[in-house]
């Protein structure tokens, strides 16, 4: 652990010096505006401009400030120290991965009051000075050594930050015609409003036309310029929805304010005519803020107890959003309890089968391998203790799990303990639908409606 110790006034020699190398990292800005409050656009705007990666990020002296203060509290004069004043000059700017230099060297001593006056620089890795000037210390008159302090490890998150990108993806393409089903209560509504505002959708608000209204007013919505087709109750206006769907009056279809089961109730309508010769699923696309990657989630709202023909479509279905969505070889992890194939248990002799038919050509575009248990699927060190050697471990990008029971659980779990957002949409459809939770946060929705945007260009015309 080592220890600090300081160097009393009557220890400290004019032109005794003491340094600090540090490289400014994203980090590094992103916890000192956490702690400062400091969120100036100069330094926090550009952090957001290009999804993950940040490019120029620019730290002002109030950074180099601080780690001047680490010096002269950690070195020169070290524990104890009490700064009397400082003037700095802030002479250029210090951007992300500029690796700097700090020197404090004492100038001069005032023996009445042990005031101690040092001067101060930053050099960058070029050799220029960022910051220059000087400060006056009381140094210290006991001595006094301590345990340096272990700082605890600092985990920044930036939640929906894949939603974000998502969403940039989507400049450029024509809003997606989509009709909103039953928007009769502010987050619905509010979803699909600030969706057309982004230019995601073109909504069309299907439903009770006085409760949209009431809704809206509530929520201080401006409807002028939507269109409002008036249906009696949420049946009616999921069925006048899925007929306009299948007429192509519509190019999707977004749940508001109903049940899961009345609006796939009016979709899975022979009359609709928006079934294909693909079973029907649903995938969550999670933003887990703990993940590396990109993470899908399927079956966990549709299919209650899959079979292993009704798996193969639902594995495709994930694999053909990955594709448009920009994963190119996406990594499908089949989940089960176990990783060892188990006649008790019938999801291990699932996932078996559906990797023989991924080698077979019946499952193609992605890397597939199970039956795999949720810690191996996401974590190479837990893969690794176990000694599994995988192309999937560690590295999923999506989870195929047995039945709708333990997807709901795993999705809910991620969300509510594990800080992720969900967006959901329904595959195998003529049309995307945009399948959210009544609880669901605005940018959940919109993430929701890039990923059918994207998913209904890049089936049409190419983006």
């Amino acid at each position: 652990m080592g220890l600090i110790t300081n160097r009393q006034f009557a220890d400290l020699d004019v032109g005794a010096s003491a340094q600090l190398t540090r490289t400014l990292s994203l980090d590094d800005i992103a916890l000192f505006a956490i702690m400062s409050g400091d969120v100036n656009p100069a330094q926090v705007d550009a952090q957001y401009a290009s999804g993950d990666r940040f490019h120029q990020v620019v730290a002002h002296g109030m950074w180099g400030g601080a780690l001047i203060s680490t010096v002269l509290g950690t070195q020169l004069p070290g524990p104890g120290t009490i700064l009397v004043r400082q003037t700095l000059e802030f002479l250029a700017p210090i951007a992300v991965g500029d690796t700097v230099t700090v020197t404090v060297e004492v100038r001069d001593k005032e023996l009445a009051q042990q005031h101690v006056h040092l001067k101060c620089a930053i050099v960058n890795q070029r050799g220029e000075t960022v910051v220059a000037g000087q400060v006056e210390v009381i140094a210290p008159s006991n001595k006094i050594q301590r345990e340096r302090v272990v700082l605890p490890q600092v985990e920044l998150r930036h939640p929906g930050r894949r939603y974000r990108r998502l969403i940039a993806m989507t400049n450029g393409l024509a809003p997606l015609r989509t009709a909103v089903v039953h928007p009769v209560d502010a987050n619905s509504l509010g979803g699909a409003v600030e969706a057309a505002r982004m230019g995601l959708i073109e909504a069309v608000l299907v439903g009770p036309e006085r409760r949209i209204r009431a809704a809206a007013e509530m929520a201080g919505h401006d409807l002028r310029g939507y269109t409002i087709i008036d249906a009696p109750h949420s049946a009616a206006a999921a069925e006048l929805a899925a007929a306009m769907a299948g007429t192509g009056q519509v190019e999707a279809l977004m749940k508001g304010a109903l049940h899961t089961d009345e609006l796939m109730l009016a979709i899975l309508a022979p009359a609709a005519r928006l079934r294909t010769g693909r079973r029907m699923s649903h995938v969550f696309a999670i933003d887990a803020p703990g993940y590396p990657r990109p993470l899908f989630i399927t079956d966990a709202a549709l299919n209650l107890y899959p079979t292993l023909a009704d798996k193969r479509d639902i594995v495709q279905n994930a694999i053909d959003l990955a594709h448009a969505l920009g994963i190119v070889l996406p990594r499908v992890a089949l989940l089960s309890a176990a990783e060892m194939v188990n006649p008790a248990i019938p999801s291990t002799l699932d996932a078996a089968a559906l990797c023989k038919m991924a080698e077979r050509g019946q499952i193609t575009g992605a890397i597939l391998d199970g039956p795999l248990a949720f810690d191996n699927a996401v974590s190479a060190e837990a893969a690794i203790t176990k000694g599994i050697v995988s192309p999937v471990a560690g590295l999923a990008d999506i989870l195929l799990v047995p039945d709708v029971e333990s997807g709901n659980m795993l999705a809910k779990q991620l969300e509510y303990l594990g800080g992720a957002q969900m967006a959901g949409i329904v595959l195998g459809a003529r049309v995307p639908v945009i399948l959210t939770s009544r609880a669901d946060k605005t940018l959940a929705r919109l993430g929701s409606c890039a990923i059918a945007l994207l998913l209904a260009r890049r089936a049409g015309a190419a983006p």
